[in-house]
């Protein structure tokens, strides 16, 4: 006759599988930190590159011919002082203009230059370098640029005035490797704008004003 109490109580004590069962509850939270430990820091070599790009933009902008035709820069920071007398100091009020995304569409060739450095392809190939030779995810869909009069300088000061140009990243996004797969709800996400201001030098991509 089976004992009922005795197979209940032989039931509860029944330890078979148990280690299983725990390594199973276990297994996909173990796997998900380290997956995010690893993804994180993906993250912030991406975001690293990306600062180092940006800094490499902007000193090339720095010393290269405006992104804009000359026409279009020179009538921004020209503006209103053609009626100020040579050698005057320059006005506090702040003029700028801009290209690249969000924006007018900067020229061609001076966005190629400042992508790859001169040397049209994007990988370090060659001792110039570029945005995209450090960030290979930046092209010139992420990109705006901005040349603001910094009001140093006078009017008539020869090779136009000084400006404080503005290299800044737009719409760039982290794709997950791993973790979205692992979690669907994260997909992508939006990077942090990224911007660099330096002064001007001497705007020219040639050896004299091109």
């Amino acid at each position: 006759m089976v004992n009922v109490s005795r197979t209940i109580r032989r039931l509860l004590d029944g330890e078979d599988g148990v280690t299983l069962v725990e390594a199973l509850m276990v297994m996909p939270i173990v796997l998900i930190a380290i997956t995010t430990m690893v993804e994180l820091g993906v993250a912030v070599f991406y975001w690293n590159q990306t600062v180092k790009a940006v800094q490499i933009g902007a000193r090339h902008a720095s010393v290269s011919s405006p992104m804009m035709t000359m026409e279009t820069y020179d009538t921004f920071m020209e503006a209103e002082l053609s009626t100020l007398e040579e050698g005057v100091a320059l006005p506090n009020n702040r003029i700028s203009t801009s290209c690249g995304q969000g924006s007018a569409p900067c020229d061609g060739v001076a966005m190629n230059r400042l992508l790859t450095g001169g040397d049209g392809i994007c990988g370090r190939r060659s001792p110039r370098i570029g945005v995209c030779d450090v960030a290979p995810w930046i092209d010139a869909d992420n990109i705006l640029i901005t040349y603001t009069r910094s009001g140093l300088g006078y009017v008539g000061r020869p090779y136009g005035q000084v400006s404080t140009i503005t290299v800044e990243t737009v719409d760039l996004t982290f794709d997950f490797m791993i973790l979205d797969s692992l979690l669907p709800v994260l997909g992508t996400i939006a990077m942090p704008p990224n911007s660099v201001s330096v002064t001007s030098e001497d705007l020219s991509s040639c050896n004299t004003r091109c």
